[in-house]
């Protein structure tokens, strides 16, 4: 299932309080994806690089990463690294990634340096995620300019509207400062407990506030979940039988369910 024109859909996935499941949802739903017989490459934006280590691949001095992507002044191509999921790439982080906001700071076009360097790239794949780190700083930027919907997990606790409310702001900005008609893929519930009174709660206010973009999969919270990162595979090779894998498929399949509608939608105004 290709889209329009072969090129890929970039979904930037954030939310500036960490915890709430973003590398997570960018590990198993790009596996998820790739599973459709759907080219994926993941962007590990976080300096804590926990994508990168989530689908077992190592760490080294010697590896190019995001950062050298993005200040390196070469082709992104010599740092993507293929991952054990067939169909799925990844674009590493490591701590250096941590300099690349001070040394973006001076650069003209600042915000605009991941959209610049997917360009090369962006016709191999059907989907590019980006896993955004928990801040809202110039990273977080470059990600939400190259994107071009925004997809936010949401753990259900007591601060969530508040958080999914200011993210929302910036979201506005980056609209209007950048001329970005940036979408909002869906508001998705990680961790979901059904079991408390709290999760309900939250979960009925998001859905009166936000109403369609909350996205009908909910993720639930389970230990093999937990436990697939630390063995360097996404949940459907860790344990494709588990109620988190099935979550994840039914994720994908809600996305590019939503991704099909909104494609005949366009072609039938047309």
């Amino acid at each position: 299932m290709l889209r329009s024109g072969n090129v890929a859909k970039t979904i930037a996935i954030t939310n500036q309080k960490g915890g709430v499941g973003k590398t997570t949802t960018a590990i198993n739903l790009g596996a998820s994806l790739a599973a459709n017989d759907l080219r994926v490459l993941i962007i590990d934006s976080d300096p804590q690089g926990n994508a990168t280590t989530g689908l077992g691949i190592e760490k080294s001095h010697e590896n190019f990463t995001l950062y050298n992507a993005l200040l390196g002044g070469f082709s992104i191509e010599k740092a993507i690294v293929t991952t054990e999921c067939e169909g799925l790439d990844l674009l590493p982080a490591d701590k250096n990634l941590v300099a690349a906001n001070l040394d973006m700071v001076d650069l003209e076009e600042r915000e605009f340096r991941l959209r610049q360097a997917l360009a090369a790239v962006k016709d191999r794949y059907n989907y590019i995620l980006i896993d955004c780190p928990p801040a809202l700083d110039l990273l977080n930027l470059n990600a939400l300019v190259a994107a071009d919907s925004v997809l936010i997990p949401i753990q259900c606790e007591f601060f969530a509207l508040e958080g999914v409310s200011q993210l929302m702001d910036t979201i506005d900005k980056v609209r209007e400062s950048f001329a970005h008609a940036l979408k909002i893929e869906g508001i998705l519930l990680t961790m979901y407990d059904d079991r408390t009174n709290l999760t309900r709660q939250v979960a009925d206010d998001l859905k009166e506030f936000f109403s369609e973009e909350v996205l009908s999969t909910v993720i639930p919270r389970t230990i093999r979940l937990a436990e697939a990162p630390s063995y360097g595979k996404p949940i459907l090779m860790y344990d494709p039988r588990s109620r988190g894998a099935e979550s994840y498929i039914k994720l994908a399949k809600e996305i590019l369910e939503n991704e099909q509608r909104k494609q005949q939608a366009t072609q039938s105004a047309g």
